[in-house]
């Protein structure tokens, strides 16, 4: 189509989730007075009709002094944000003639609008950009400062600027456009920084087993035991013994903060496995998502990492319900009058409660002060559908004085973090082809393929499944943990040790 026509046609793009949406923005001038926009806008998009036509007038550029409409379809898509300025303020220069836009075919452009006509950062350039080559674009235009984060997708070109006529030199393919094009980056794992060691915790062997299986299978885990036993601060260590995310993960992971406006756009990428701990208070949308504008919550944030709930019991039994869905399925489906959304949501699980109000319930030295109704009422908090889809449940005992007091030599998290890397290099190279990462997201395909059982350890998972009246998804899981204890000792086939113990970390008394 001609720069010279009364109607051009644009590209830009939103998500929808961690999900795109391509954008088509259409600006048609005619004979007649007033500038329109429709299709859905909300009133941010409204707005950028201001800023638009004022950024064009301060840099040299002349309004349209005929009736202009602008146009984004699909018009059933509510169009939100600020994104848009960028495709509507060229599509508006492109259709007066007062810019060369060749081939608006094969580009993607965002970017907010300041009045000064320079560009400023946009939510969600990472997934819109690695989409763009699947959608049948080969350039992607960003401001400057989102950029860095587009980056890291491949098989696209992408340009970073700063104004308008920065804009005008790409979209043109003039001769200084390639000093805008940004190349893509090596991806470098990094394991990042963790502030608790699991080397400052005294004694706690069990326990402490417990959560190195956890973290090499990914698997959610249950602390429970009394006040200053250590529970908290040993969820907290978890984090320093996760590996590296791999490239295929940082990028999801990346995504989904992209999209909520939290990537550091200096770093660009997420350098190591997110660790979220909302507090109890926090309330459901904030827990799973929502809200006006569909914005991920702390699952989704937690995503390929850690979502730690300390003091379990506390939150919301309407909270802790909603997590059940995703525990399963892995992702999270929000759905609300105007919107339908969904997010990833593979995280590991780690919460930690008390056993009873005071917190002293199961104690030898009988300091517990509440009745059976009070710890009754106090446990139903946590619904039975919940904690069967905890894979390991650890008793967590008081700390005995003479393991504070001698404080010998602890195993170093990084120490731990060494043997939990190797195991899930086993299960990165396991799962190479199925789209997975760990033993815990195992469908009943790969269990089926990957969960070998010799003759004995058949035997006792049978014996365990009658006598303890195990369910489906509890059968299923033993078998996941089972897998990662036995990717732990380096063998092929479950044995009847990994079975033994994986039903034993199953059936430890959780509250």
């Amino acid at each position: 189509m001609s720069n010279e026509g009364t109607l051009f046609r644009t590209c830009s793009a939103t998500c929808v989730g961690i999900e795109v949406v391509r954008i088509t923005v259409e600006v048609s001038i005619t004979p007649g007075v007033g500038i329109f926009i429709v299709g859905l806008p909300d009133s941010a998009v409204r707005e950028s009709l201001l800023r638009v036509t004022t950024a064009m007038q301060r840099n040299g550029y002349v309004i349209p002094g005929r009736k202009t409409v602008v146009n984004m379809a699909p018009a059933d898509i509510r169009k939100e944000g600020s994104g848009y300025d960028a495709a509507i303020a060229v599509a508006m220069l492109a259709a007066s003639g007062q810019m060369y836009f060749p081939h608006p075919e094969r580009f993607l452009i965002l970017g907010e609008l300041s009045l000064d006509g320079t560009l400023r950062r946009v939510k969600g350039a990472l997934p819109i950009a690695v989409r763009a080559a699947e959608m049948g674009y080969d350039s992607v235009v960003f401001p400057r400062e989102s950029v860095n984060e587009a980056s890291w997708a491949t098989g696209v070109r992408l340009y970073g600027v700063s104004d308008l006529h920065e804009m005008a030199e790409v979209l043109s393919g003039g001769p200084e456009a390639s000093e805008y094009e940004v190349k893509g980056k090596r991806y470098v794992p990094s394991a990042g920084s963790a502030v608790y060691d699991f080397a400052d915790v005294a004694g706690q062997p069990f326990a402490k087993r417990g959560l190195e299986i956890a973290a090499s299978g990914g698997h959610n885990v249950l602390l429970s035991g009394p006040p200053g036993s250590g529970k908290s601060m040993m969820s907290k260590c978890v984090a320093s013994i996760l590996p590296p995310m791999t490239r295929a993960e940082a990028i999801e992971t990346s995504m989904v903060y992209s999209v909520a406006g939290l990537l550091d756009g200096d770093a660009g990428l997420l350098a190591s496995r997110p660790y979220r701990s909302p507090h109890h208070t926090a309330s459901t949308v904030a827990v799973v998502g929502g809200g006006a504008k569909a914005m991920p919550g702390e699952i989704s944030l937690a995503h390929n990492g850690v979502l730690c709930l300390d003091e379990l019991a506390q939150f919301s039994p309407a909270t802790l319900d909603v997590l059940r869905q995703p525990l399963e399925d892995r992702q999270i489906v929000i759905s609300r009058a105007r919107y339908k959304v969904s997010y990833p949501a593979s995280f590991m699980l780690v919460a930690s409660m008390n056993p009873c109000p005071c917190g002293y319930a199961g104690d030898d030295d009988g300091r517990c002060s509440c009745t059976p109704g009070m710890i009754h009422r106090y446990r139903a908090r946590v619904s039975g559908p919940l904690l069967d889809r905890i894979d390991l449940n650890i008793r967590v005992r008081a700390v005995e004085s003479a393991s504070m007091s001698a404080f010998p030599r602890q195993e170093t998290s990084r120490e731990i973090a060494l043997r939990v890397a190797a195991a899930r290099e086993i299960q990165n190279r396991r799962f190479l082809r199925d789209g997975i990462h760990t033993n815990a997201q195992m469908q009943p395909r790969h269990i089926q393929r990957y969960c070998r059982l010799d003759g004995d350890a058949e035997h006792l998972l049978q014996r365990m499944m009658e006598g303890f009246r195990l369910s489906a998804r509890g059968y299923v899981r033993v078998l996941k943990v089972a897998r990662t204890i036995a990717d732990m000792c380096g063998e092929d086939g479950i044995r009847q040790e990994h079975i033994s113990e994986a039903v034993q970390y199953r059936f430890q008394e959780n509250v």
